[in-house]
């Protein structure tokens, strides 16, 4: 399942996947835990069915030898899954303490802890111009989202670890790729299964906390049992793209370009469920969109500069006119112009 080694068709592919499982999820989660749904209020036990049925996906897949098993440190794995399952609980606890809009602005300051965390762990630099396309993708993502702002000290700790745990898990999924050689799907298959049995234990503790209610008590119609595997189904999409998608590009690109499932999901709420979209919201969703697009040139920008320094770099026999009619030819070039860090003549 080396997705990765794919064409660029399957970078769309692989976002693709992430945006359509991620807004069905919310949108399957909505109606499970509304209210006026089934009310099934116990989300982190949830989220341990998700990988339930993520990891028996990976057993199956590894059984038939359509994946391949590759070695991880357990402590490793363990460490891992210790810090992503308290990202999951920090996250519903900052939903749980704090108002709807602070949640939110903690959502949106995931892109510069993550951009500052990999700067620190991994010495990466960012250029002004994809420093600033974040800037406005958080800023318009931030216009149409953050409403009222209430918060306090419990929250804003549960917050603060909620972002430093989910930033330290994306960096960590890319790094773990690229330290052991493995593909995004034998990855999650190693952490899947530790996830689910510590959220499966602990799961129903945290949601007795949260909300005081029982899971033992719910009654699990067939309405809800249906929308509970239609969640694990997504699930498994959903985890699977945000492995491929960070493993083949980055923790800050998986944040920036996510946020275009914020949108999707803004619009299919309108449609779907009758919520407000007002002047403020569309403005805001454009200019996120906006950011989007700026961030993607910006990052295929700096790409092509860095190719065209490596052949440069490689190559000693160039002159200054070699130098300066490959700069045009780079700037002019086009994504499949440039292969394998040669150009096309």
């Amino acid at each position: 399942m080396d997705l990765e080694k794919k064409p660029m068709v399957s970078n769309v592919g692989a976002w693709a996947m992430n945006v359509v499982s991620s807004v069905g999820i919310i949108m399957a989660n909505k109606q499970l835990m509304s209210p006026n749904g089934y009310a099934f209020s116990f989300a982190t036990t949830l989220t341990g069915f998700h990988f339930t049925v993520t990891a028996l996906v990976g057993f199956v897949s590894n059984a038939t030898g359509y994946s391949m098993s590759k070695h991880v440190p357990l402590w490793e794995l363990l460490w891992f899954s210790i810090v992503a399952n308290m990202s999951i609980t920090g996250m519903n606890l900052s939903l749980m303490l704090n108002s709807v809009g602070f949640y939110q602005i903690a959502k949106l300051s995931m892109i510069p802890v993550v951009c500052l965390m990999e700067w620190i762990l991994h010495s990466k630099n960012y250029t002004m111009k994809i420093i600033m396309a974040v800037v406005v993708v958080a800023f318009g993502v931030g216009i149409c989202t953050v409403t009222d702002v209430e918060v306090n000290l419990k929250g804003f700790t549960c917050a603060c670890v909620a972002v430093f745990c989910t930033s330290l898990q994306q960096i960590t999924i890319g790094s773990f790729q690229k330290k052991y050689n493995i593909g995004s799907f034998e990855l999650l298959s190693k952490t899947a299964p530790i996830q689910a049995a510590s959220l499966l234990l602990f799961g129903p503790f945290a949601d007795y906390y949260l909300n005081g209610r029982s899971l033992l008590k719910y009654h699990f119609s067939a309405g809800a049992t249906f929308f509970i595997l239609l969640s694990c189904s997504l699930a498994v999409f959903c985890n699977m793209s945000q492995y491929l998608c960070i493993g083949r590009f980055s923790a800050t690109s998986f944040q920036v370009l996510g946020h275009m499932k914020t949108v999707c999901v803004l619009i299919l709420g309108w449609i779907l469920f009758d919520s407000a979209l007002t002047v403020k919201n569309i403005l805001g969703m454009l200019l996120a969109v906006l950011g989007m697009i700026v961030y993607s040139w910006a990052v295929e920008s700096e790409k092509q500069q860095a190719k065209l320094a490596s052949y440069i770099r490689d190559d000693n026999k160039l002159d200054g006119e070699d130098v300066k009619l490959l700069k045009e030819k780079v700037n002019g070039a086009t994504a499949p112009d440039l292969e394998f860090g040669q150009l096309k003549s």
